[in-house]
């Protein structure tokens, strides 16, 4: 089922438009857009995009969630089966999202049919240590985070080892990872694993868990 935005058919967009408006959400959120555009390029499609801030800034893409978030341009039941075809988009970015995807392999297959060869996934992910800690003191501010909470599947972050496994299962490799926001958070970039892109390093084993390196 897709929903081209606006929505209609009791899809209630209004009770996401206050969410993360305050100054810190704000800042953050922008920080983290800002971490992501250099890794854009060509047509975008942006998974989990809520209010689709990445794809207006960039102007050349598609933004699409399963939440009716005002700004979306799809709201759909299952970013696991997605409507474009196959090799649609040069880049596919799932921002501070795919921990809260329960179907997470799945969505990562689509991602891989629609991405073009020699396209990326970009994403970014907290540690579930890190990601815990900020979801206790957003908490007053989130109202997301307080009237839906977190539902079964969902997560508090990876540890790049974690993600990197994900990734592999569904047909891609780590090209580049670089921390942001004092180190707390990291964007990841990932190609497809047979079209010749070359991964980087590998990740410290001796590592405390949450702490893991690419070299």
């Amino acid at each position: 089922m897709y929903i081209p935005v606006p929505t209609s058919g009791g899809v209630d967009s209004n009770r996401y438009a206050g969410f993360m408006h305050d100054a810190l959400g704000e800042a953050l959120a922008n920080r983290r857009m800002m971490a992501v555009l250099p890794h854009v390029r060509g047509r975008l499609l942006d998974v989990g995009c809520g209010f689709n801030k990445l794809v207006r800034r960039y102007a050349n893409g598609i933004g699409v969630d399963v939440h009716p978030w005002p700004g979306a341009d799809f709201i759909v039941q299952d970013t696991a089966a997605l409507q474009w075809e196959t090799a649609s988009f040069d880049t596919v970015t799932i921002i501070a999202a795919l921990n809260h995807i329960p179907n997470r392999q799945a969505v990562l297959k689509e991602c891989r049919r629609v991405l073009r060869p020699g396209g990326h996934v970009v994403v970014t992910m907290l540690t579930p240590r890190t990601s815990r800690i900020w979801h206790w003191l957003r908490a007053p501010w989130d109202a997301d985070q307080r009237q839906r909470g977190m539902r079964p599947g969902e997560v508090y972050g990876f540890t790049s080892a974690e993600l990197l496994d994900l990734f592999k299962d569904a047909g891609f490799i780590l090209l580049s990872r670089q921390a942001f926001m004092l180190g707390l958070n990291r964007v990841y970039v990932f190609g497809l694993a047979d079209t010749g892109q070359t991964a980087i390093g590998r990740l410290e084993s001796n590592e405390p868990a949450g702490l893991a390196r690419v070299s």
